[in-house]
């Protein structure tokens, strides 16, 4: 018993675990040693350097394609307010991305980046005694400057110059010039401006200057191509975008009705609308004055009255000669009256109201008998009458955006069914009562109008299924999926490189550090190696054995399967051993 304590006491290791690791590490050769060495160190360093790497910031422009004396500014206000940056290959401004719009807010309260143009912060450093023309020309500069950064605020220009030729003033009418301006504009990349916005900018312009007119502003963009002969038909036509989106509007108006109709009765994807408005933007002015004939004598309305009587009796010289009728006549008086005769009142009796008695005249305000007033009798009687005649003034205002005519089109599609006899799906027209009741649907829907013109279409047609068409980019195309890949590849790599030290360097190192436990003396028949697993005896500080605790040694069956395999091969048990020996430096 006390040798079995002894050899247990030899094969026992190091209670140390330094020691036992500095036992481990001398079982390597000098080759092992310095291949572990500088595998652990290299290991160590890309562990740090990838830790040091994730805490990089990351890089996005802050501002590109600056001029020199911009680019210097920015950088020297950097550099004072310790602010991270550096310079990419293409001559861009990197910053840390989660401070960019930082920075930029910062540089723009301070005026940067100026583009290289001058506003009117130009005229506040004006010299004494500085004469008309530099005066004239940095006022030039500081407008051309302004009307420059007011482009700029637009979202699809990305620099913008302005040149503005101002003439000098002139007394002469005829040799008097109007001014012209120039606009050079560089747009980002994928960007365009629609009429509008051009018509903006010209309006821009030509009302910053005075006497500029709207036709002599030319503007162009980094291609050189002409952008203020853009026209659109319609505004050519002198329509405007408010009119235009009108039209819009109103047959846009006419689909949703007749969607919305169509939509429970035919179900969603199975019709296609459109519709054409021609709307009258004319605004016309009527004035109208009409007269009616005139009505009954008793319903007119006299304006003006007048009469105009005459009278006149010839009183000559007459009669039977003798001294009575060479006498001058007796004085009359007004009015002229005579010593009425006996038959005088009957005959003013016997005439009727209205009628002059016989034998006396009564006219323009002379009554005398007829024998007094003598003969020959002229009289004139002249009447003239104005009526009031009718008289109708109209003033008519006609509005703008009455339509004068609607055209519709609609397409259905075909009835979906299944074949009773196949049971595949068909599709079959819908029947003629079906089409006319959409027909009049529609009609109902857009309002239609006989008298003025209107026109619909509505055709039954299988429609063709599409094609679905790709909207966003491919994955390998997307920014984000590719900055996800590299990341991906940089920790794979890493990850790639250490485990290959690992399996090349540090395992077979591991393996020649720790080998595994000597073989067990005794008979090494299947039996014996059954015992020596199955019991291990515990011995007590005095040699005695304490008890028998039964166990699996793992270990004694694979090491009694190797010798039965030695036993069976020996010459390749003998070449593997050669391979250990030379590997180990043996």
């Amino acid at each position: 018993m006390a040798a079995t304590t002894e050899n247990i006491a030899d094969s026992a290791p190091p209670a140390n675990p330094a020691e036992r690791l500095r036992e481990a590490f001398n079982r390597l050769s000098n080759q092992q040693k310095i291949a572990l060495a500088v595998t652990l160190a290299a290991i160590f360093a890309i562990i740090v350097g990838t830790f040091l790497w994730s805490r990089q910031p990351d890089w996005k422009v802050l501002f590109s394609n600056l001029n020199e004396r911009d680019g210097g500014n920015i950088i020297a206000t950097l550099e004072q307010q310790n602010i991270p940056h550096k310079m990419s290959g293409t001559g861009a401004i990197m910053v840390p991305s989660d401070r960019v719009h930082e920075i930029r807010l910062k540089l723009a309260s301070q005026g940067l980046p100026r583009g290289g143009m001058v506003g009117f912060e130009l005229m506040e450093n004006q010299k004494f005694g500085i004469s008309q023309f530099a005066e004239q020309v940095n006022y030039q500069r500081g407008l051309e400057g302004e009307l420059a950064k007011t482009i700029m605020s637009i979202n699809a220009v990305q620099s913008a110059r302005v040149h503005l030729a101002i003439p000098k003033p002139s007394v002469f009418v005829r040799e008097e010039q109007k001014p012209t301006a120039s606009v050079m504009l560089d747009l980002y990349p994928g960007r365009s401006l629609d009429p509008t916005q051009l018509a903006g900018i010209t309006n821009l312009i030509s009302s910053s200057v005075p006497q500029l007119q709207s036709g002599n502003v030319s503007i162009i963009d980094q291609n050189g191509n002409l952008l203020s002969t853009l026209k659109n038909k319609l505004t050519e036509a002198g329509l405007d975008a408010t009119q235009l989106k009108y039209v819009r509007e109103v047959e846009n108006g006419i689909v949703a009705r007749i969607e919305d109709i169509l939509k429970p009765v035919l179900g969603k994807d199975n019709y296609k609308v459109q519709v054409a408005a021609d709307v009258d933007f004319s605004q016309s002015e009527q004035t109208a004055e009409t007269y009616r004939p005139n009505g009954t004598p008793e319903s007119t309305s006299i304006r003006s009255q007048q009469n105009n009587e005459t009278a006149s009796v010839n009183q000559a010289a007459g009669g039977v000669p003798g001294a009575l009728t060479n006498q001058p006549p007796v004085p009359a008086t007004a009015p002229l009256t005579t010593p009425p005769t006996g038959n005088t009142g009957a005959a003013q009796a016997a005439a009727k109201p209205g009628e002059q008695p016989p034998g006396k005249i009564d006219a323009a305000g002379i009554t005398a008998p007829l024998n007094a007033a003598g003969q020959p009798i002229s009289t004139s009687k002249n009447s003239t009458i104005n009526y009031e005649v009718d008289r109708t003034i109209r003033h008519t205002k006609q509005g703008m955006g009455a339509i004068r005519r609607l055209t519709a089109a609609v397409v259905v599609n075909h009835r979906k069914d299944v074949d009773p006899k196949s049971g595949k799906d068909i599709t079959k027209p819908l029947s003629d009562p079906e089409m006319k009741q959409i027909n009049d649907l529609v009609r109902e829907a857009m309002g239609f109008s006989q008298d003025r013109g209107d026109s619909i279409s509505v055709a039954n047609a299988p429609f063709t299924a599409a094609e679905p068409l790709e909207t966003g980019l491919p994955l390998w195309k997307d920014p984000d999926n590719i900055d996800f890949a590299k990341d991906l590849l940089k920790y794979l790599l890493i990850a790639g490189v250490v485990f290959f030290l690992y399996l090349k360097v540090i395992q077979p190192a591991l393996k020649t550090m720790f080998p595994p436990p000597p073989e067990a003396d005794g008979e090494t028949t299947p039996e014996g190696v059954a015992g020596a697993a199955g019991h291990v005896a515990m011995v007590g500080p005095d040699g005695e054995l304490i008890e028998d605790v039964a166990t699996i040694d793992h270990f004694a069956i694979k090491l009694q399967k190797a010798r039965d395999f030695a036993q069976a091969d020996p010459k390749a048990v003998a070449n593997i051993m050669k391979e250990w020996m030379g590997a180990n430096g043996g």
